[in-house]
C-alpha cells in the first residue's frame, strides 16, 4: 500500500515565509488563524489523511460503488470516514459563522483539500462539491433556502451535487433538455436526466442537495434560457429534517476508469419538487459561483496527486537496485545501487519535486486572492485579488491537471514494471488523475477561458496586472547576484508573455480560429511562467535562510528552482513557437477528408 506523510515542512514554508501569510490574516482580521492554530489544524489534518483516508484507498478502488434497489452502497470504511471527517469539524471549516461554519481562511481548507485529495482522491469527491454547493445559496439563495439547506450542508450532515451534463451535451449547456415546470407557491416540477454526477446518490450523508440546471417553459433559446434549481433527494419536513422521497434517483453508475470509490451517477429527474434558486434564465451566472470553487478543487487534486506520487517514488527509488552508477559504485557494500543514482529516475524525480512545490506555491498564491475577495475590505486591493484569481483559475485547473497526469505517469515508470501492477498503488493514482482534466471543463474549455475571456476580451488588462508584478520583482532584484541566474529568464519569458497575447489579439481580429488554435499553448506557457515567478520568490526567501539551522532544506529548495528553470521552463520555446505557429495547418483539412483515404 503507498504511503504518504503531510509535506507540512514544505506548506509552511510557502505559508509563513514566502507569502507571508501570518501578516495576510492579521490584514484580513482572522484572528482565530494564529500559527499556532495553523499548526494544529494542519498537522490533525495531516493524520486524518494518512490514517483515515488512505487505508481505505486502494481498498475503495477495488471494491468501488454499488447500486442496490436504487440506493448506492460506497466501498466499505467511507461512511465511517465520513463520519469522522463530520464529527471533526472539517466541514464547516472556512464557511460563514453565520450558518454554523468556523470562518476560517479559505487558503487554509485547501491545505486540507490537498491531503484528502493526496491519500484518497475518491472519498473526497463526497464532501468536496458540498463546499461549493453551500457557495452556491450563500451568494445566489433565497434567506428561506440559506435556513433550510446551508447550515445542514456546512455542518457536513447533508452533501451537495453539481448537475450540469445530459446525455447530449456536455460543456454545451445551452442544449439541455431538462425542463422547470411551476408546481404552485415557489415551487418548481424538475424534469430530465442528467450524467456524470459525481456523489450523486449514496449512503455516506443523511440527504443530498442536487443544485439543477433546466430550462423554465418560456425560456429564451441557448444559454440565455438556463435557471438554477435546488433539489433535494428527501424534501425538508417542517423541522428541516429529511422529510418525503422526492422524484429524484440514481438510474445507474457510470463504469470508469478510475475514482471507483466515488459514484458518479446518472441521475433521473421524475416531476421531482425544486425551487428556482437567484433570477428566472440566470442559472448559469449562478451556477459558476459553485464551478469556479470547484475548479479550483479539481487543481488541488492534481497537486495532490503529484505530491502522493512523488513521495511514493522516492522511496521506492531510494529502495530498489538495479545497475551501478554510471561513474562507478555507490552503494559498495550492495549488489547493485539504488535507482535513484541514475540520472534519468533522477529526472523524472525532480519533475515531480518541482511539480508539486511549484503547484503548491500557485494553489497558495491563489488563495491569498481567494481570501482577499471574500474576506477583504472593498477596494482596490479587493479588485485585483478578483482579477488575479479570475485569471488563475483557469491556470490552475489546467495546468496543474495536466502535470499532475505526467507527474503520476512518471511514478509508474520510476517504479518499471511494478508501477503496473496494481499492489503498489501507482497505477490507480494513473487512472484517477486521468479524470482530472476533464471534469468541471476539459484543458481546452479552461484555454478559451483564459485567453478568450479573461485576456483576450478585457484587452489584455487582466493579464497586466499579474505581468506587472513579475517585472517588479525583477526590477527589484535585478541587482541581486544570487537571483541573476532567475531574475533574467524571468524576465525575458514576462515580457514574451506580453507580446504573444498581442500577437495571438491581432490574429483573432481576421480569424477567430485563432484563439482556439492557441488557447492550450497559451495556457501551458502561462502556467510554466507562473511557476518560474513563483520559484523565483522560493529562492530569494531560501537564499536568505542558507546559514540557518535547516540549511539543507533551503539549499534543497534553490536546487529545485535551478532544476525546474533548467529542466522544465524550456518547454515554454515549444509553446511559443506553436502559439505563432497559427490556425492554418490546424484548419487546411476538411472535416470530411482527414487523409484516411476511404470511408468509415
Amino acid at each position: 500500500m503507498p504511503s504518504y506523510q503531510a509535506p507540512l515542512r514544505d506548506m509552511r514554508f510557502v505559508m509563513d515565509e514566502m507569502l507571508d501569510y501570518p501578516a495576510h490574516y492579521a490584514a484580513l482580521s482572522k484572528d482565530d488563524a494564529s500559527p499556532d492554530v495553523v499548526s494544529a489544524i494542519l498537522e490533525e489534518g495531516g493524520r486524518f489523511a494518512r490514517e483515515v483516508l488512505l487505508p481505505i484507498n486502494q481498498s475503495g478502488d477495488e471494491e468501488g460503488c454499488r447500486l442496490v434497489g436504487g440506493e448506492v452502497k460506497a466501498p466499505k470504511g467511507f461512511k465511517e470516514a465520513y463520519q469522522q471527517y463530520v464529527e471533526g469539524g472539517w466541514p464547516s471549516l472556512a464557511a460563514d459563522p453565520k450558518h454554523g461554519g468556523q470562518g476560517l481562511p479559505h487558503s487554509l481548507a485547501m491545505m486540507l483539500s490537498e491531503m484528502i485529495c493526496a491519500t484518497n482522491l475518491a472519498w473526497g469527491m463526497y464532501p468536496g462539491l458540498s463546499h461549493g454547493a453551500a457557495d452556491a445559496l450563500r451568494h445566489h439563495g433565497t434567506e428561506e433556502q440559506k435556513a433550510t439547506y446551508l447550515t445542514k450542508l456546512i455542518e457536513g450532515v447533508w452533501t451537495g451535487t453539481m448537475c450540469l451534463t445530459e446525455p447530449h451535451c456536455g460543456t454545451d449547456l445551452g442544449l439541455i433538455k431538462t425542463r422547470a415546470v411551476p408546481a404552485g407557491a415557489d415551487a418548481y416540477s424538475i424534469t430530465g436526466t442528467k450524467i456524470f454526477i459525481s456523489a450523486g446518490e449514496h449512503d455516506l450523508a443523511e440527504n443530498i442537495v442536487h443544485l439543477v440546471l433546466a430550462k423554465l417553459p418560456d425560456a429564451p433559446e441557448g444559454s440565455k434560457g438556463i435557471s438554477l434549481f435546488v433539489v433535494p433527494k428527501f424534501l425538508p419536513d417542517n423541522q428541516g429534517n429529511p422529510g418525503e422521497r422526492n422524484g429524484v434517483t440514481c438510474g445507474s453508475l457510470e463504469h470508469k476508469m478510475g475514482i471507483h470509490g466515488n459514484a458518479t451517477c446518472v441521475m433521473n429527474f421524475d416531476s421531482a419538487i425544486g425551487y428556482l434558486v437567484g433570477p428566472p434564465n440566470k442559472g448559469l451566472a449562478c451556477m459558476f459561483t459553485m464551478m469556479n470553487a470547484a475548479r479550483l478543487g479539481v487543481g488541488i487534486q492534481g497537486l495532490g496527486l503529484i505530491e502522493a506520487s512523488f513521495q511514493n517514488s522516492l522511496s521506492y527509488a531510494r529502495d530498489r537496485l538495479q545497475m551501478r552508477g554510471l561513474s562507478g559504485k555507490q552503494a559498495p557494500d550492495k549488489p547493485a545501487d539504488p535507482i535513484i543514482v541514475h540520472p534519468d529516475v533522477r529526472r523524472m524525480l525532480l519533475t515531480q519535486k518541482a511539480f508539486a512545490e511549484g503547484g503548491r506555491m500557485l494553489v497558495l498564491y491563489a488563495a491569498q486572492m481567494l481570501d482577499i475577495v471574500e474576506h477583504g475590505q472593498p477596494g482596490e486591493e479587493r479588485e485585483r485579488a478578483e482579477t488575479l484569481l479570475g485569471l488563475l483559475t483557469p491556470i490552475v485547473k489546467a495546468f496543474l491537471t495536466e502535470v499532475g497526469f505526467e507527474s503520476t505517469n512518471e511514478g509508474v515508470q520510476i517504479f518499471g514494471g511494478h508501477g503496473f501492477i496494481k499492489e503498489w498503488g501507482m497505477e490507480q493514482l494513473v487512472r484517477d488523475a486521468r479524470i482530472t482534466r476533464l471534469y468541471e471543463g476539459t484543458t481546452g474549455i479552461q484555454a478559451l477561458d483564459l485567453l478568450g475571456r479573461k485576456v483576450l476580451m478585457s484587452q489584455g488588462e487582466s493579464l497586466k496586472v499579474f505581468t506587472k508584478e513579475i517585472h517588479k520583482f525583477c526590477k527589484t532584484e535585478a541587482d541581486n547576484p544570487v537571483l541573476k541566474e532567475f531574475i533574467e529568464p524571468l524576465a525575458k519569458l514576462n515580457a514574451e508573455w506580453g507580446e504573444l497575447t498581442m500577437g495571438v489579439g491581432m490574429k483573432a481580429m481576421q480569424d477567430r480560429e485563432e484563439v482556439g488554435a492557441a488557447s492550450v499553448d497559451y495556457l501551458m506557457y502561462s502556467g510554466y511562467v507562473a511557476l518560474a515567478y513563483l520559484f523565483a520568490r522560493a529562492a530569494k526567501q531560501a537564499a536568505t535562510s542558507l546559514e540557518g539551522d535547516d540549511k539543507a532544506f533551503y539549499a534543497a529548495k534553490l536546487n529545485t528552482a535551478r532544476f525546474y528553470y533548467q529542466r522544465l521552463l524550456p518547454r515554454t520555446k515549444a509553446h511559443a513557437q506553436m502559439i505563432r505557429s497559427g490556425a492554418e495547418s490546424l484548419m487546411a483539412i476538411s472535416s470530411e477528408d482527414f487523409g484516411l483515404g476511404f470511408e468509415i
